[in-house]
């Protein structure tokens, strides 16, 4: 209930509002929990079926898109929000922008940096699902697909492969593909197991977006490991707003803008 998200008895205390769902944003909740300068509270998509537990006040369930935030941010007058979101939930991020921008509400964005190809890495990078779909070729292979639920439907074109397909929640419907395996887990993976995991199964490629964070970089370490392919998927130009790359970081710009003294 959004009444009781905020104190509301911390008179002079400013409102954050964290757009979570990552370890970032569970880590930044932990700090913000033990400062009593603020009054702090997580919003979660709804996209987990089981979400962990959250240091702070939790919110779940969507806004109603930029309108909706922008709403909620002048309803329980928020002093800052950060977008702490994964960094493909591009659809958050753009409405986080457009009602900061409508509200006049400050945003700052905390976003872990991308991945980089080290030496002996065999990436083929794409702009893309559906590109790295077609980047898979013609001649059938065995493919790991690490790209979460929502978007697995789109290799339904390419149904000569084999696939493994690990994901938190089950992919809904089932994929409408001959050859898949489902693994349902949550990270963080360590790379001695991910290499494990690719060779019980024979991959051959491994499709993965470029997430950032050390949680599951397991896969990507493995795959170099045993000079696999990765496909990487990658991230989209972001919204242009005040972004920092860890929690000291945002820690560092809060107390700025919302405690100057």
């Amino acid at each position: 209930m959004t009444e009781a998200l905020f104190d509301t008895s911390a008179i002079g205390r400013p409102r954050i509002l964290i757009l979570g769902g990552t370890t970032e944003a569970r880590q930044l909740g932990e700090r913000l929990a033990a400062d009593p300068r603020y009054d702090a509270a997580i919003s979660l998509a709804g996209r987990t079926a089981d979400p962990r537990p959250q240091p702070l006040p939790t919110r779940i369930g969507g806004f109603g898109g930029a309108e909706g935030l922008a709403a909620f941010l002048k309803a329980e007058t928020i002093a800052l929000l950060i977008d702490a979101t994964h960094p493909f939930a591009a659809r958050i991020s753009h409405n986080a922008a457009t009602a900061s921008e409508t509200t006049g509400t400050p945003l700052l964005a905390l976003r872990r940096p991308a991945w980089e190809r080290k030496r002996g890495d065999h990436w083929t990078h794409v702009e893309s699902v559906a590109e790295a779909v077609s980047a898979l070729g013609d001649a059938p292979r065995r493919i790991f697909l690490a790209i979460g639920r929502q978007e697995a439907f789109h290799f339904e074109k390419a149904p000569h492969h084999k696939y493994v397909v690990r994901s938190v929640d089950p992919v809904t419907p089932p994929l409408a593909l001959p050859d898949v395996t489902a693994i349902l887990a949550s990270g963080p993976f360590a790379e001695a197991d991910e290499i494990d995991l690719l060779q019980e199964h024979g991959i051959e490629v491994v499709v993965a977006k470029n997430s950032g964070g050390r949680a599951t970089y397991g896969k990507i370490a493995a795959a170099r490991k045993l000079g696999l392919e990765v496909i990487m998927i990658e991230r989209r130009k972001p919204a242009d707003v005040p972004s920092v790359g860890n929690c000291d970081e945002a820690l560092e710009r809060i107390h700025q803008w919302l405690s100057p003294e």
